[in-house]
């Protein structure tokens, strides 16, 4: 029902192309509206995204991926998802939009369901998770609220990956999902997997059989806890009466270790409609006492609406029907005394159509004028149907001979007949029965008689070995995935003798069943020997010790094993050699899956060093300091004046500075002092004359002028001639 209220997005145009009519409802994590598209001219459904979500950049790459990925899932059973965008700081998600109500809304309205129809919601949810679960999706908010019932009677479920991806971007132990229907694990954060939705599908079959939720508290902390903490109870302690199939169902679905559980969403489909056709017509109509609705006006318990809002009259109980036209290929569901006046026109409550994958629900009245039922038993078109009125719709009829009462009885009793006919005829065949002799003819009658008995017999036995015994062609069912027992449940229902093996499989869990020898749908004689396959898990291999070994030895250590190589990384090590492994993931000895990723981290060898400068320092000093970084110093046997450097101290380094491998080798150079040149005497001369005769020399020149130095005359110099000075120091000369 859409909400009247005031909401600013109403009446504008999103990203140019959805025009938002109005708003359908909110939930925790965006608002959904409904709208148009402009551009193919249809009713969407809308989701817009809270702004904290939308403006998460990581967020939303991980909603981009995930809604794609949905995108790609379509089955008659699963909201399709149609597009997904961002636009004006508004980030969003189109959807098939489905009008009709929620199975909140119905279990709201009626508390509780039979059996049958339970199963029958049930059946269309698990096919569309089976689905997406093929196709590496997982839901991880299964829940009433996110199962549609179209008005037209279609059954789908919503909201795939939105789940995923918000619990993706949370990483501060937020926890996503609705708390009466989370699944252990996902409580615990040990991680989701295909298991988790089969959990929140049994705790949904629990709500629908029993009208409550298995688990309640004032506080989500304390319904938490109890499914990690506590066992689903059976259906029948709240709900006495009802089948132990139903509570054996709800409870291997609920089991609190995922291993304990149906393995994915086909597994339980398969087990499901196992339980649907083994049922009995009471079973499935079974009514517990119906204690009221939970929410919203006053209620007697007895009155339900469907999808379309249609039901049952008011005050009537809840095998009362309604006059409705039967659809075609529809297998009604209804109560005892419904189908007992079927046919005097009458209609039931509910239908049940199931068409290729597809499953819908039409309700009483939703489909107007009258008509009347075809006889129980019947399929509509003068065939036979299911056994009873049975909700299993069964194209071939095969599930009602597999049903029939008498059908084991009878192939007993013709083999008892066969045995005698065959003793008879043993001891027959010792009496002579022609003569030879010429007349007789009342002998040569008998004989014919016994021979007339003897081929119709024969053609008997052959009719019933060949149609309905041990000779009779059948098609070896399909068993993957169900239990050990519901799969020589199959086989036996066929009349198969098989025999088990067990083998291992990387897909189907330990002690479910991966398929048979031969596969199905193979047709096969009865008497032909069939070989049930029950895996033994996926086939577990050692992890190889490889740390201290090459790179290369070790990825060959690890192939050989049965694994792979995974990530290596590489790191700087004191005590491990360079290309050698100094640690793995997994440790050595852990038990892996085929073909699984071992992790390495590699040496580069000692880490680098700083390279001291060492310049200036003496011979000794510098080796002590390149030792003490790690380094080996080389002192050079030549030695080199330097002008700077006195004598015996280094006077170059190679390499001068930054970063080199620990114990490589600094060469060093020592000074052994500047070249001595002896100055001349220029006292005497001109001041210009002295100064280039020195600067040839190479010193430096400095001039001190007395009185002006009138005369021109150097009077005087510092260091005086003759004498030895460093070249390149500095000549005083005193002029006047």
């Amino acid at each position: 029902m859409h909400e009247s209220v005031n909401d600013p997005l109403v009446g504008t145009v999103v990203d140019d192309r959805y025009r938002v009519l109005s708003r359908i409802a909110r939930g925790g994590m965006s608002t959904v509206y409904l709208a148009t598209d402009l551009r193919l001219d249809r009713n969407v459904a809308l989701k817009v995204l809270y702004p904290h979500l939308a403006a998460d950049r990581g967020f939303l790459d991980r909603f981009e991926r995930e809604a794609k990925s949905a995108a790609r899932l379509s089955h008659p059973h699963v909201v399709g998802v149609l597009d997904q965008g961002f636009a004006e700081n508004l980030a969003y998600l189109v959807m098939e939009y489905v009008p009709g109500k929620t199975l909140r809304e119905l279990l709201e309205t009626r508390t509780r369901l039979s059996p049958r129809l339970a199963l029958a919601l049930l059946d269309a949810v698990v096919d569309g998770l089976a689905a997406a679960h093929d196709a590496g999706l997982i839901h991880r908010d299964v829940k009433p609220e996110n199962v549609l019932l179209a008005d037209n009677g279609s059954i789908k479920i919503a909201d795939f990956g939105l789940a995923r991806a918000v619990s993706t971007s949370t990483n501060t132990g937020t926890l996503v999902g609705t708390v009466a229907y989370l699944a252990p694990e996902l409580v615990t954060g040990t991680g989701a997997d295909e298991r988790s939705d089969v959990y929140s599908a049994g705790i949904m079959l629990y709500e629908m059989l029993t009208g409550v939720q298995p688990f309640t508290g004032t506080v989500p902390i304390q319904v938490a806890f109890q499914h990690v903490h506590s066992t689903v109870p059976a259906p029948s302690e709240t709900c006495p009466g009802l089948a132990a199939d139903l509570d054996e169902l709800v409870q291997w679905c609920t089991a609190p270790d995922p291993d304990n559980r149906p393995v994915n969403g086909r597994a339980l489909l398969g087990e499901l409609r196992h339980i649907r056709t083994s049922l009995t017509d009471d079973q499935l109509d079974f009514q517990c006492p119906d204690p009221g609705p939970r929410t919203g006006g006053e209620q007697d318990g007895t009155t339900g609406r469907l999808p379309d809002g249609s039901g049952t009259p008011e005050g009537a109980g809840p095998d009362a029907t309604t006059a409705l036209p039967r659809p075609a290929g529809a297998t009604e569901v209804m109560s005892a005394s419904a189908r007992g006046t079927a046919d005097a026109g009458t209609y039931p409550t509910e239908v049940i159509s199931r068409t290729g994958t597809r499953t819908t629900v039409f309700p009483a009245g939703s489909r107007g004028g009258s008509g009347s039922l075809p006889p129980a038993g019947t399929d509509g078109s003068g065939g036979t149907g299911g056994p009873g009125g049975s909700d299993e719709y069964d194209p071939d009829g095969e599930a009602a001979q597999q049903a029939a009462p008498g059908g084991r009885a009878e192939r007993r009793q013709a083999r008892r007949e066969y045995k005698a006919l065959a003793r008879r005829s043993s001891r027959d065949a010792h009496r002579p029965e022609v003569s030879l002799r010429r007349g007789r003819p009342r002998r040569r009658g008998a004989l014919l008689a016994v021979l007339a008995v003897l081929l119709i017999a024969a053609a008997v036995f052959t009719g019933w070995f060949f149609g309905r015994g041990p000779g009779a062609v059948v098609s070896v069912p399909d068993v993957a995935n169900v239990s050990r027992e519901a799969a020589g449940a199959l086989l036996s229902g066929e009349g198969l003798k098989y025999t088990t093996n067990e083998i291992h499989d990387e897909m189907v869990a330990a002690g479910l069943a991966v398929g048979t020898d031969p596969d199905a749908p193979a047709e096969v004689r009865r008497y032909q020997p069939v070989t049930l396959l029950i895996s033994k898990g996926p086939e577990l291999f050692d992890v190889p010790n490889v740390v201290q070994r090459t790179l290369e030895a070790a990825g060959e250590n690890i192939t050989d094993a049965g694994l792979s190589v995974g990530a290596v990384t590489e790191e700087h090590s004191e005590t491990v050699d360079a290309g050698k492994v100094i640690s793995q993931f997994p440790a050595p000895d852990t038990q892996l899956r085929r073909d699984s990723a071992v992790n390495m981290v590699v040496s580069l060898g000692p880490a680098p060093v700083e390279v001291p400068s060492v310049v200036g320092k003496t011979e000794d000093e510098a080796v002590q300091l390149l030792e003490e970084a790690g380094l080996t110093a080389e002192v050079l046997p030549d030695r080199v004046n330097s002008p700077d450097i006195q004598d015996g101290s280094v006077a170059a380094q190679t390499p001068a500075s930054g970063l080199a491998d620990r114990g490589s080798t600094v060469t060093l150079t020592v000074s052994k002092g500047p070249v001595m040149v002896q100055v001349p005497n220029v006292v005497r001369q001109s001041p210009d004359s002295a100064r280039a005769q020195l600067e040839d020399l190479g010193f430096q020149v400095q001039i001190s002028e007395l009185l002006g130095g009138l005369l021109g005359i150097v009077q005087s110099q510092d260091p005086s001639g003759g004498s030895m000075a460093p070249e390149g120091s500095v000549i005083t000369l005193r002029v006047v």
